[in-house]
Formats: C-alpha cells, sequence, structure tokens
C-alpha cells in the first residue's frame, strides 16, 4: 500500500512538473485573438513571416546596405544606431539601413527550430527578397552579435563587414580557458549563474524556471540587468528609443526571451574562435566594440576571443558598460570604423 501511495504521488509531481514546464502556444498576429498586423513583413522559405524596418536613404540610391540585429528583449524598432544614420551619415555616406524582428519577436513569426544557423538563413533571405546585392553589412548588438558569429560561421561570402557591439558570450565555447571563463561566469548575479545553468543543461525547464516565484528568475527577464554606472546614466536616452516591450514579447516570452536563453547559451554548432578571416584580401573588416566596464558581458572574455582572431579590429571602451552605443557620438564612430575603415575617436565614454 505504502509503495503505491508512492508512485501515485511520484506520477502526480511528474505531471505537474510537464504542465508547469509546458509554455503556452505562441499568439498569432494577423489572427482574431492575435496581435495586429503593422508592419511589412517577408514570407521565408518554410512558410514564417520576418517583419522588417527601413532606414536612411532609399536602397536604390545606397552606397552601404546594412542589415540590423537587434537584442535581448528589443525589436525592430529598436534602433540607436537608427539616429545616427538617419540625421548623419544617411544623407552623407549614402547609408541604407534594415532592422528586423528576430524569429518570435514583435512581429515575427516564431521558429521553434532557431538556431544560429536559421537565423543567418533569414537575413539571408530577407537581403535577397530586398534585392540588397550579392554583399551586404551587418551589426548585431548584445545578443544581435551572437547572429553576428552565425552569419561569419554560415555566409561569409554575402558579407562586406560585420560589426559585434558588446556581444553577449556563451560561457559553455570550448575554447575558453576554464579558469577565466568561471571567473567571469561567477561575476554575474548568482540568479542569471542559475538560469543560465538552466538554458544550457536542462532548456526543457527554461519557461518554468523563469515563470515560477519560488526563486529569482533572470534579471535580464525582470529588467533588471547588472548595469553600470555609464548605463544607468544612459537609461534615459534609451527609454526614447527602446520600444513598448508588451511589443517586443507580444507572440509571448518563450518564443522570444526564453529561446533566446536556450540558443545563446545553449551548445553551439561551433566555437567562434574556430572561425578564419573571411576578409583575407582586405576587401572588407570585422570589429568587435565592448566596454571594459560592462556588467553583462565580462570584458575579460571579449579580451580573450580578439586575442585569439588577431584579425578582429578590437575596440575597448573605458568606462563604457553595455549600453554605450547609444552615447553621443560613439554610433557614429562604429559606423565609420566599419565603412570607412576610420579609427574610432571615442577614448572614453562621458555623460
Amino acid at each position: 500500500m505504502f509503495k503505491k501511495i508512492i508512485l501515485v504521488l511520484l506520477i502526480g509531481f511528474l505531471a505537474w512538473v510537464y504542465q508547469a514546464a509546458r509554455s503556452p502556444p505562441p499568439r498569432i498576429c494577423g489572427s482574431p485573438a492575435g496581435p495586429p498586423v503593422t508592419s511589412t513583413r517577408i514570407k521565408l522559405r518554410d512558410g514564417r513571416r520576418l517583419a522588417y524596418k527601413e532606414h536612411g536613404v532609399p536602397k536604390e540610391k545606397a552606397k552601404y546596405k546594412i542589415i540590423f540585429v537587434h537584442g535581448f528583449g528589443c525589436s525592430r524598432h529598436d534602433l540607436a544606431f537608427a539616429t545616427s544614420v538617419e540625421l548623419g551619415m544617411a544623407e552623407g555616406q549614402g547609408v541604407y539601413f534594415v532592422s528586423f524582428d528576430r524569429p518570435g519577436y514583435g512581429e515575427s513569426d516564431p521558429d521553434p527550430k532557431r538556431t544560429l544557423k536559421s537565423v543567418a538563413m533569414d537575413i539571408e533571405e530577407l537581403a535577397d527578397q530586398l534585392e540588397l546585392g550579392s554583399k551586404f553589412y551587418v551589426i548585431g548588438s548584445s545578443m544581435g552579435g551572437q547572429q553576428v558569429w552565425g552569419c561569419l560561421k554560415y555566409i561569409p561570402h554575402r558579407l562586406s563587414g560585420a560589426t559585434l557591439i558588446a556581444p553577449v558570450i556563451n560561457y559553455w565555447w570550448p575554447r575558453f580557458p576554464a579558469k577565466i571563463s568561471a571567473e567571469a561566469y561567477y561575476q554575474q548575479y548568482p540568479q542569471d549563474q542559475w538560469a543560465l545553468r538552466v538554458a544550457h543543461y536542462t532548456p526543457w525547464l527554461t519557461y518554468w524556471w523563469n515563470t515560477q516565484k519560488w526563486f529569482p528568475a533572470s534579471s535580464a527577464i525582470a529588467q533588471k540587468p547588472k548595469f553600470s554606472r555609464q548605463d544607468l546614466e544612459l537609461i534615459s536616452k534609451l527609454r526614447g528609443i527602446k520600444h513598448d516591450r508588451a511589443h517586443v514579447t507580444q507572440r509571448g516570452e518563450f518564443e522570444s526571451l526564453h529561446r533566446d536563453l536556450m540558443v545563446g547559451f545553449g551548445s553551439w554548432e561551433f566555437d567562434p574562435m574556430d572561425l578564419k578571416n573571411p576578409f583575407l584580401d582586405n576587401e572588407g573588416s570585422v570589429h568587435l566594440w565592448q566596454g571594459d566596464e560592462d556588467g553583462l558581458v565580462p570584458v575579460t572574455l571579449q579580451r580573450h576571443i580578439a586575442e585569439k582572431l588577431p584579425w578582429i579590429h578590437y575596440h575597448e571602451l573605458p568606462g563604457a558598460g553595455h549600453l554605450f552605443s547609444i552615447a553621443d557620438g560613439v554610433s557614429e564612430a562604429i559606423l565609420k570604423a566599419l565603412l570607412l575603415g576610420e579609427k574610432e575617436p571615442v577614448e572614453e565614454i562621458t555623460d
């Protein structure tokens, strides 16, 4: 009798875990019960829709064509870069800029099979359907920087150049020395250490972990990340640019935020430190920008990447946190380095 009771309780517990770990189905844009469609979208090879937004000069007149990849909890509207492009370099240098909602964000359909490779293929298809030509530039910020690593791996032949802005690091990349990776990992908030462990080792529990009320979930999902002093000073400016969080996650937090954690901190198909220079003839360049006071992305690991990949132009900004690209003049310096080969004039981030 006692064994039967234990078995019933175990079955009940497993059933509860199964139900708690299941994410709700994503909401469908344009459906009677779903969010409205307000964007321009393309239909991808597998039938998914990808929402995008264009900026700068018309692409037919553009000298430079750039695809921007947004970060965690953002969307096609979150363009600190667009302000610089539209008001400064766009007309003067002939810059066309297109941003898009990554799968599961905003008005782009979720991709339950999302990987670094699949997003690189989405980017390539976006470029082809918009007729951007045989080559184009990519810029990725924060979590979007991981997608740029994917472009360098899977579609390097399509790139004129690439920039990674404070790209989020996966602590489980094999080429990181265990000691420096562990030191950087334990600089995070304890709640983030646990959230990433779950995303990496038990991804099927990611939804439950970040929605349960027993333990603190990811600080980024709670919108209380480890910002630096400079970040906090820039927050007020970011609020003028950042789009509504409800719009960003309107398809559901699982297919946007939670899947970002699962893909970004899961087992990658490749290690970025094994990549080869895609521009051996110097017909393009790759740039990595990092603040030395970034509380979200440890500078020590970026320095290691720059050491292992000397063909990457590494720019480290003293006093800068994670949001340095919205500081005055920084986005323009980033663009000039990528497009014109100019050395950045930014030596220190000021208020």
